[in-house]
């Protein structure tokens, strides 16, 4: 299954619809501890893994959260309850569900994607509407807590990179490749035209939004040149936009683990606050042995579960195609911070 990507660009003059930056640190909230390891089980539907399950991982991502409706909440529920009936059926879920209802389910979307295996369900009714919200799974990446124990560490780990993965600053759809584990050391499968397909390789995702350690995001690739953007900006690494940062980037190692200059890692740090920019992801992650995504990444002394993500370059956007992008904005040059061809002067 490959997902639409959906554009929300408009033609010069027009309008720019503004977008809300992910906060997903604040949507799983702190104080869930993880329960024990244990040897790695499939659950049913998990075991026969065919190319046809492989495109559940071209995924299309679109996760845009209010933080500061979730302020001070926790997934403490489903933490320890699972997702399963109990988890979804215990009052502190209602309560949160609650509070507001169409983000709720927007974020349950993607839990449910990223946690439960592809061909499974989660169904809840809100008692207080009777309103039916239905959500189905996708990746797989917990089973266990899929399967209603409560969330492993690694669990806990792989889910919060695969929320960061899906996070979209202007909540627009546009599809990429995830590549990892599952908490249960299975790989994700990818094909090779799904490789030859999303060749950028983009980011690295880690964290753990269960504990409030937060959520960080490294570049897997070089920088955009300066007339090209994304809107996958919490995701992508941006241009300082001169010559010098462009050939810089040209002229980079791609096995290079050299960090990044600290004015270019203070640009995309401030770009979609809580997810942290770390810089390269080779400074702070090892490969695993096939080299197509990273195995473990450390940041401030903790080792996480992580996932990687590849783009089709199709979908950047560049500064001079006629229509001025959420990511644009007007001005006298042409490049994307100052896109006169597509956005026109300001005043």
């Amino acid at each position: 299954m490959t997902p639409t990507c959906v554009e929300h660009g408009h033609r010069r003059g027009a309008s720019r619809r503004a977008g809300l930056c992910l906060s997903v640190l604040l949507v799983l909230g702190a104080g869930c501890a993880p329960r024990e390891e244990s040897p790695a089980s499939a659950p049913p539907g998990m075991s026969a893994r065919t190319e046809d399950t492989a495109q559940a991982l071209e995924t299309g991502n679109g996760l845009t959260v209010n933080g500061l409706s979730f302020n001070g909440l926790s997934f403490n529920g489903l933490s320890f309850n699972g997702l399963s009936f109990n988890g979804l059926s215990s009052s502190a879920f209602a309560s949160w569900f609650a509070l507001d209802p169409a983000l709720a389910n927007s974020v349950m979307r993607y839990v449910v994607h990223c946690a439960v295996p592809a061909g499974e369900a989660r169904t809840y009714t809100d008692a207080r509407t009777g309103t039916q919200y239905t959500w189905t799974g996708g990746l797989g990446l917990a089973p266990g807590w899929a399967g209603g124990a409560s969330a492993t560490l690694r669990e806990q780990q792989v889910v919060s990179a695969c929320l960061a993965a899906h996070a979209n600053k202007y909540g627009q759809h546009v599809p990429i490749s995830v590549l990892g584990r599952g908490a249960d050391a299975h790989v994700i499968p990818v094909t090779e035209d799904e490789l030859k397909t999303y060749k950028w390789r983009e980011s690295c995702f880690f964290g753990n939004l269960f504990n409030g350690e937060g959520a960080f995001v490294g570049r897997d690739k070089g920088r955009l040149k300066p007339r090209e953007s994304s809107s996958r900006a919490c995701s992508v690494v941006a241009s300082r936009g001169d010559k010098q940062d462009e050939e810089a980037s040209e002229s980079e190692d791609e096995d290079s683990i050299a960090q990044d200059p600290a004015e270019d890692v203070e640009l995309n740090r401030r770009r979609c606050t809580p997810l942290v920019y770390v810089g390269r992801c080779a400074h702070h992650c090892e490969p695993d042995a096939s080299k197509t995504f990273y195995a473990s990444c450390t940041y401030q002394g903790v080792t996480y579960q992580p996932l990687t993500t590849r783009l089709d370059k199709r979908n950047l956007y560049k500064c001079g195609d006629g229509i001025c992008q959420p990511t644009e904005a007007c001005g006298e040059k042409n490049d994307y911070l100052s896109c006169k061809d597509d956005c026109g002067t300001c005043g």
